[in-house]
């Protein structure tokens, strides 16, 4: 079969159109495939950014515990101040012993007066290397009762101590306040200090005055202080409702001191 000149480069144009489509198409795709490659994120690209957030991270967790640590730091700061203060406070307190007669009634009054501690009910100067009430009723041991008396000198000095001390008991009277009589009941204070003495000896001087008798209060240094028995401590408070003694002679001392009954 003949084919024309013309029907030949009819079909040479074909062909040559149809190698320029497929160039053509050919490079679309590469140009697609290219875009699409540019749009996902490399390894490279993905072990960059994860390092960036691990860092971040890693940052930001290393902010939080150094936070934390720096509030535990100041926590721990502030509570070490605080125990110092305490501490502070504690080694500031000063003890007296006084022996004003029974010391259920000393102890109802001192036991309400402010920068007063505390107040435990015991005994002192006696002969003996021990003492319980049974044996100091007997009266033979010498002991006195007494109470021992931790105060605040910040707060009440132990001048005032004292002056409630003089208010509360009759110190004219040696051996006996009221009913009670004994060795036991002898008005007395046990220094801790020659502050404390010469204190006393002071302030003796001054209240000799509010007595038409001398004062014989016994002003002897501090020796083994034994503590009562417990049904003894804050008796008055315990018992003021139901006790004969708390109400008729524990009670008309705290009115007469201005102190609650």
């Amino acid at each position: 079969m003949t084919i024309s000149r013309f029907g030949q480069c009819m079909k040479n144009s074909a062909l040559q159109g149809t190698s320029v489509g497929l160039v053509l198409l050919t490079i679309i795709c590469l140009s697609w495939g290219c875009t699409e490659r540019q749009a996902q994120p490399t390894s490279s690209q993905l072990k960059t950014d994860s390092s960036s957030e691990t860092t971040k991270s890693e940052t930001a967790t290393k902010t939080e515990d150094q936070t934390t640590e720096e509030s535990a730091e100041k926590i721990s700061t502030a509570s070490k101040e605080k125990t110092k203060m305490n501490t502070s406070n504690e080694n500031k307190l000063e003890v007296a012993t006084l022996g004003a007669g029974c010391f259920w009634c000393i102890e109802a009054v001192l036991e309400q007066v402010d920068g007063v501690k505390d107040v435990v009910s015991g005994y002192m100067g006696g002969t003996k290397e021990t003492a319980n009430y049974e044996m100091v009723c007997s009266k033979l041991t010498k002991h006195i009762e007494v109470v021992q008396v931790t105060f605040d000198p910040a707060v009440i000095k132990f001048d005032k101590v004292l002056e409630y001390f003089w208010k509360s008991h009759d110190p004219t009277s040696k051996d006996k306040q009221g009913a009670d009589e004994g060795p036991q009941y002898r008005s007395a204070v046990f220094y801790h200090s020659e502050e404390q003495k010469t204190a006393t000896e002071a302030s003796m001087k001054k209240f000799q005055e509010y007595f038409a008798k001398p004062i014989v209060t016994q002003v002897s240094p501090a020796v083994e202080f034994y503590k009562a028995e417990e049904y003894h401590q804050d008796y008055y408070r315990g018992n003021k409702n139901t006790n004969g003694y708390c109400q008729f002679v524990i009670a008309p001392k705290l009115r007469k001191l201005g102190l609650e009954e």
